[in-house]
C-alpha cells in the first residue's frame, strides 16, 4: 500500500499544468456572421440582381487562408518557447534579437547559447508555454478523489 502512495505522490509531481501550444490565427468578429444572416434575410426580398450580389460576399467571406506569421514578432524575450529549425525540434527561452538572428538558449541549460536565423525557423510550428486549464482540472479532480479514497479507507 505503502509503495502504491509514493508512487501516486511521485507521479503527481512530475505532472505540469503547463503545456506548449502553438498559437491559433483569430478567428474574424461575430459581426460579419450577423451582417451576413441579416443580408440573407434581405435576399428573400430583393431582386435577382441583388441576390447574385449577396451571393458573391457570402462566398467572400469564406475563412481566410492562414496568414503567415513573423517570427520576430512571435518569439519575444524572456518568454519559452518550442521552435522547429530544420526538422530539429527545441525547447527555448528567448534572450534577443540580432537583426535577423534569433539569440537563445535551452530551458534545460542556460549556459549555452543557440542562434538561429529567422528562415530557418518553421512559423508554424512556433508553441509558446501556456498554462493548460483542462490540465489542471483533472489534476484537481484527481487529488479530490484520491483524497475521497484516502479518508474512507481510514473511516473503515
Amino acid at each position: 500500500m505503502r509503495k502504491n502512495l509514493y508512487l501516486i505522490i511521485i507521479l503527481f509531481s512530475l505532472v505540469s499544468c503547463y503545456t506548449y501550444q502553438v498559437k491559433k490565427p483569430g478567428t474574424p468578429p461575430a459581426d460579419n456572421k450577423q451582417d451576413l444572416k441579416k443580408s440573407l434575410g434581405l435576399a428573400n426580398t430583393a431582386s435577382p440582381a441583388m441576390k447574385s450580389t449577396i451571393t458573391e460576399t457570402k462566398n467572400s467571406n469564406l475563412p481566410p487562408a492562414p496568414v503567415p506569421i513573423n517570427v520576430q514578432e512571435a518569439l519575444v524575450p524572456n518568454k519559452k518557447f518550442k521552435i522547429d529549425v530544420e526538422g530539429r525540434s527545441y525547447k527555448i527561452i528567448v534572450d534577443r534579437w540580432e537583426s535577423d538572428s534569433l539569440v537563445a538558449h535551452p530551458v534545460s541549460n542556460p549556459k549555452k547559447t543557440l542562434k538561429f536565423h529567422k528562415n530557418q525557423i518553421n512559423s508554424e510550428k512556433i508553441a509558446e508555454k501556456r498554462f493548460s486549464q483542462p490540465i489542471a482540472d483533472i489534476i484537481t479532480v484527481t487529488a479530490y478523489a484520491g483524497i475521497a479514497a484516502l479518508i474512507w479507507v481510514l473511516i473503515r
